[in-house]
């Protein structure tokens, strides 16, 4: 796959990050919608396939092999330390309630951290035929297309996207969440990467999430930022650790993440 013009160790970590994703895709196509697919739950509840596993385990070997030194923080086998102050951050399979359910909206989501700061990115969706990529400084793409985030600057005229506020998410939904909702002209619940990205490429203007981890938000902070928007916590802080995550094309973010913290 061809990528960006850009700096050349940005170029490099791009390849890693798509060379991962091209096994990745194949790994997760090979399982997607088998009647074999076996899936486990974690202490949490969640599930895990063997797919999450194989992925997850097939990075941590490339990285390995491609990137001696490097660290890598995974969603299923925890943190390995850096010794040379980047690390791989992977999602292996972002959606894994869609993935075992059939539902094509899933991804791998994979990001390079240098010294604390994000600096490449991948979302890879193969059910989708989609992915997305961006290097800090240099913009986000999917393929060779440009990405950039709306002008929309009303919310009265905003697409509003969302992840799970059903009732199984009670006490963590924000206190303005339907007052947002009702003042959007449209609102849809994408959930997981695919609204974020979306918002990057200017077809939505907020996305929300209330329970995120960091290699959930890794990737698709760096291309929402690169597309021109800005992707924070819901307390406003410029983060992959707080534990949400509020993306928009950077006109409407304030209004957003106030009417979501009023009372």
């Amino acid at each position: 796959m061809s990528i960006s013009p850009v700096h050349e160790e940005t170029v490099r970590w791009l390849a890693l990050l798509h060379d991962i994703a091209d096994r990745a895709d194949v790994i997760a196509l090979s399982h997607f919608r088998s009647s074999r697919l076996r899936v486990d739950d974690k202490h949490d509840g969640s599930p895990v396939s063997e797919a999450d596993r194989a992925i997850e385990a097939m990075a941590r070997d490339l990285i390995a092999s491609r990137a001696p030194g490097m660290g890598v923080l995974g969603e299923e086998e925890g943190d390995a330390a850096s010794k040379n102050g980047a690390r791989l951050i992977i999602d292996p399979i972002d959606g894994t309630r869609n993935f075992v359910r059939g539902v094509p909206i899933f991804a791998t989501l994979l990001a390079v951290e240098e010294n604390g700061v994000l600096t490449a990115g991948v979302v890879s969706a193969p059910a989708l035929a989609q992915r997305w990529h961006a290097a800090r400084g240099h913009g986000a793409y999917s393929g060779e297309r440009r990405l950039h985030v709306s002008g929309v600057a009303e919310m009265s005229r905003a697409h509003v996207f969302h992840g799970d506020i059903g009732g199984r998410t009670e006490g963590r939904t924000p206190a303005g969440l339907a007052t947002l909702l009702r003042s959007a002209e449209r609102t849809r619940g994408f959930g997981d990467f695919y609204q974020h990205v979306l918002v990057a490429e200017g077809a939505g203007d907020v996305a929300l999430d209330f329970k995120m981890q960091a290699w959930d938000i890794a990737a698709v902070k760096i291309v929402v930022e690169e597309a021109g928007g800005r992707s924070t916590s819901l307390a406003g802080d410029d983060t992959i650790y707080g534990g949400s995550l509020v993306s928009t094309n950077g006109l409407l973010h304030a209004a957003a993440t106030t009417v979501l913290t009023s009372r």
